[in-house]
């Protein structure tokens, strides 16, 4: 090269010093910041592609290649996959005050006004106070005792629909009669006597049913944050916005119908009459607004009624595929509560086995796979790996609860693995995590479970419940539905044969 056109180092040094620079900066950044393994990603998108259909399969599988502590890029959203019972137990009590908070998300705060639910909303003074006033007045193991006759009649109800629809020799369709069951109950001890008025348990059904496509949907500002301003194109907030006013509309009757009843001296009292009584109460801490009740009503309505109806379908999909599990939970039940047309709440405490079967299929087909997502709060430390403050993580209890280093034949339907021993689903044991544990764990477990013993045990023993003409077992769809629960993606359909009961209400 001839001399003229050799530039002094010195000069390349100044031109290349930045990119220097900050390469030694990357390097150094990399050595002190541990970050968690990651797979292979994409330009932009990064891991998203990998998710599918159902993330908690996907999730899984990636865990078993990168391990159960594992960064993920979804768009622009750093995110840490939980999959194992020692990692979760480092997200939810080690480092639990750290990891209690929700990250943002668009049209969960349209639905829920503003997010002021317990669900979904950000740790804080405002979540611990709305938490404590749900469990006191509604979900503490007090409350859920003092719903019994609730429980009972809702029960007997249903059973007599099944045995009306029973009358004909089609099959019955479990999972409509089971979702209305569940939410029929939720609407009865959260809003009175009166939800069936005008079809307006239906009415929140189809609400609810919305409410789930939307969170459990794709929302491009939750994995994209700079391209937010997109969603106008896609619609879903705009969606979001018609199902927040219509929840809005009917909730305003509830409000009015109830502030209308408070002089009534023979009116019982419920949990929408108890939040009314905090509405701008100058005696409490912090008060509620109009909008605060809404979004904790919508909370209530959602999350109770998908819980349980989740657990029973699946339970009855279980049962019914597994023969030597449905005779030996019909010989308990009937065996105790021989002479008795219905099983009533004194009876369950006898029935160990269902117990066990309740548990098999919440370890089997927990109602939320991946639970709902956590925000770190500051920067912390787990296994040697730094984590960073304002991570999104997700803890995969569906794959720690198939965890074949855990469970024994996890992929199969043993309920006996639960007899004899003090596994239980409350938070403690992190190997079996279907309502979470920690600070965020579901406050309605109490309630779910009570109203999900009493219904199984009554399906078992009013019915002989067969496949349809023609089906075989192996033929039943044990594939899940998308979304942030998941329900069977196929109806489940089965012939009632009523064993000789019927109620008069």
């Amino acid at each position: 090269m001839s001399p003229s056109l050799q530039l002094p180092f010195e000069l390349v040094l100044l031109l290349f010093l930045p990119f220097l620079l900050l390469l030694s900066f990357k390097q150094s950044f990399s050595k002190k910041a541990r970050l968690p393994p990651s797979p292979p990603k994409f330009p932009f998108i990064g891991n998203l592609h990998q998710l599918g259909p159902l993330p908690h399969r996907s999730l899984q599988a990636l865990a078993e290649k990168h391990g159960p502590l594992m960064l993920l890029h979804l768009g622009q959203v750093p995110t840490l996959i939980v999959s194992s019972a020692e990692m979760a137990r480092e997200i939810m009590r080690t480092h639990d005050h750290i990891f209690a908070s929700r990250p943002p998300m668009k049209v969960a705060k349209i639905l829920m006004f503003d997010a002021m639910d317990i669900g979904l909303a950000p740790y804080g003074e405002h979540w611990r106070h709305a938490r404590k006033l749900c469990i006191v007045h509604l979900l503490s193991n007090k409350k859920v005792q003092s719903f019994r006759l609730s429980r009972e009649e809702e029960v007997a109800f249903m059973i007599k629909n099944i045995s009306r629809a029973s009358i004909t020799p089609d099959p019955v369709n479990v999972s409509e009669i089971l979702h209305a069951f569940a939410n029929d109950m939720l609407c009865r001890v959260v809003s009175g006597k009166f939800f069936r008025e005008g079809g307006r348990n239906k009415l929140f059904r189809e609400l609810i049913r919305e409410n789930s496509a939307l969170i459990g949907g794709f929302h491009l500002g939750d994995y994209f944050p700079s391209l937010e301003w997109m969603d106008v194109f896609f619609g879903m907030c705009a969606r979001a916005r018609r199902n927040a006013k219509r929840w809005s509309g009917v909730l305003d009757d509830v409000i009015k119908e109830h502030a209308d009843q408070v002089k009534d001296e023979m009116h019982e009292k419920d949990f929408v009459d108890v939040l009314l009584s905090l509405h701008k109460d100058p005696g409490v801490d912090l008060a509620l607004t109009k909008e605060d009740i809404k979004a904790l009503l919508v909370d209530m309505f959602g999350a109770g009624t998908d819980t349980s109806y989740i657990v029973l379908e699946w339970a009855m999909a279980e049962l019914i595929r597994n023969s030597q599990a449905m005779e030996k939970l019909q010989d308990e039940v009937r065996g105790i509560v021989s002479g008795k047309d219905l099983v009533r709440e004194e009876d369950l405490s006898e029935l160990s086995y269902l117990k066990a079967v309740i548990k098999e299929v919440l370890r089997l087909h927990p109602p939320a796979p991946l639970l709902l997502p956590r925000e770190s709060m500051d920067d912390c430390h787990i296994e040697g790996y730094e984590i960073p403050r304002r991570i999104r993580v997700i803890v995969n209890g569906w794959a720690i609860c198939r965890d074949p280093k855990v469970w024994e034949a996890p992929e199969e339907f043993r309920p006996e693995r639960f007899m004899g021993n003090q596994i239980d689903f409350k938070g403690n044991d992190f190997q079996f995590i279907p309502f979470g544990s920690g600070r965020r764990i579901c406050p309605g477990m109490n309630f779910a479970i009570s109203t999900v013993e009493l219904a199984l045990a009554n399906l078992i023993q009013c019915f002989d419940w067969e496949l349809p003409a023609g089906m075989a077992k192996e033929d039943l769809d044990m594939i899940e539905a998308p979304g942030t629960t998941n329900p069977m993606k196929k109806r489940l359909h089965l012939v009632a044969k009523p064993r000789g009961y019927y109620v008069d209400l």
